[in-house]
């Protein structure tokens, strides 16, 4: 089962926002082994990396994607034999460049700005989307 880690910059505060986490985790456990980790905004992301993770990092300049290009990306990483995928969202200041250069994707959510811990639950929710794809479940319409 492939593990999904989301390392976050910055710290949930607002209850809907942690509320809203915690039911897409609670849904991707029947899919991942999902782990969401939260840092300080000045925390140090790249030394909580799991090591061997394919690294995905969020950040304006990557490329877009639509949820079926997320689902066919999470699973080609699993058929050519990862184990663990790791997210990477950063603070209200982005990702640190040297968290960037270890991403083997940069991925773009849109060319529209959102709060980082709104980010933090569409990152969570397409993940969810993404496995619900590939398992060919109605969810996705």
């Amino acid at each position: 089962m492939l593990r999904v880690t989301v390392l976050c910059l910055g710290r949930l505060k607002e209850k809907y926002y942690i509320d809203a986490c915690r039911e897409y985790i609670k849904r991707l456990s029947a899919w991942c082994q999902p782990e969401v980790i939260e840092l300080p905004e000045n925390g140090d992301i790249v030394s909580k990396i799991p090591k061997g993770a394919y690294v995905i990092a969020l950040c304006v300049e990557g490329d877009k994607t639509d949820s079926p290009g997320l689902a066919e990306r999470l699973s080609r990483i699993t058929l050519e034999g990862g184990s663990r995928v790791c997210f990477l969202i950063g603070g209200s200041e982005g990702l640190p460049p040297e968290a960037k250069a270890l991403a083997r994707w940069r991925l773009s959510m849109s060319d529209m700005t959102f709060p980082h811990h709104l980010a933090r639950v569409m990152l969570l929710e397409q993940i969810y989307r993404a496995f619900t794809i590939n398992a060919g479940t109605k969810y996705h319409k």
